[in-house]
């Protein structure tokens, strides 16, 4: 599938007196993996909610593969991992895939989205005598088994163990290789930044900036350069391209730049002692903590 899998324009929503989302635009485009942040309150559960067709919106209109979220059809073709997940306690976790999978006309097969999740040496436990990291593994079966277009993937990993972790996003890749459109939303901004080819931040019910990791990483353009040296605050200002410098009791120097590689290349030339020598780029944490700190912002 082409084009965009999943468009809002002019989406508005209020609870009583409260607005949720105001005048919100915003298109995923098809088969990539989109991570949607935000602090609490941003409006993102109620964004989802309007894609899934929980909610209808006050104002604007909202589509799923063209279609009103809650058509029937479209419903078939969309798969959700939320963050709680009511699960068939009662039964085995191949049982319980084996249910869900019924429900769509054109499922993986079962042992499919098992290994998928995961899950095959776990197929005769009961679901109830999963472990957290576990519990979360069979929601990601039970979202994929419908072998859908469109997949949402509320904190995903909470509750997972490393290994855990590493298996499920495995997983995903393999979701979006397959053509997939997966929109992600996670507190481990880390995994975001690794995982998502594009990256769309939200505060106040409003999008604050739409682009890659890199695209946010570069709208704060900074790195840090630290190293221990016996220099001066004031020598180290002197540095080419330093935007900000601290010296800590220890002689441990930070340095905030643009131009990393010119103020190493500088430091070096100088034959000024120093050791420890460590350059850090920003990240999208950092670039998530900027925007998030600044409501006028606007998308890139």
């Amino acid at each position: 599938m082409n084009g965009e899998a999943i468009e809002l324009r002019g989406v508005s929503k209020t609870f009583g007196r409260v607005r949720a989302l105001d005048d919100l635009n915003l298109s995923l485009r098809a088969g990539e993996l989109t991570a949607l942040l935000g602090p609490n309150g941003a409006g993102k559960t109620t964004a989802i909610g309007l894609m899934l067709g929980l909610l209808r919106p006050t104002a604007g209109t909202v589509r799923v593969l063209g279609r009103d979220p809650r058509d029937s059809r479209t419903r078939t073709e969309v798969g959700a991992m939320p963050q709680e997940s009511a699960l068939p306690t009662a039964l085995k976790v191949r049982e319980a895939v084996t249910l869900f999978a019924r429900m769509y006309p054109a499922p993986l097969p079962v042992e499919e989205a098992l290994a998928l999740a995961d899950l095959l040496p776990l197929a005769d436990r009961r679901a109830g005598a999963l472990s957290g990291g576990q519990a979360r593994r069979l929601a990601f079966a039970l979202a994929a088994v419908g072998n859908p277009a469109v997949l949402y993937l509320d904190e995903p990993t909470t509750g997972m163990d490393a290994g855990s972790r590493q298996a499920f996003w495995a997983a995903a890749e393999r979701m979006k290789e397959a053509g997939k459109t997966i929109l992600l939303t996670t507190h481990y901004l880390e995994e975001a930044e690794r995982t998502a080819d594009r990256v769309v931040v939200m505060n106040a019910g409003r999008l604050l900036a739409d682009g890659t990791p890199e695209q946010l990483r570069a709208r704060i353009a900074t790195a840090r350069v630290r190293f221990t040296s016996d220099l001066v605050l004031a020598e180290l200002r002197h540095l080419p391209g330093v935007e900000a410098a601290e010296v800590d009791a220890r002689g441990h120097a930070t340095l905030t730049t643009r131009t990393p590689e010119a103020l190493v290349t500088a430091l070096v030339q100088s034959g000024l002692p120093f050791s420890e020598l460590e350059v850090t780029r920003a990240s999208l944490e950092d670039a998530f903590m900027s925007l998030t700190a600044s409501p006028q912002a606007v998308p890139a």
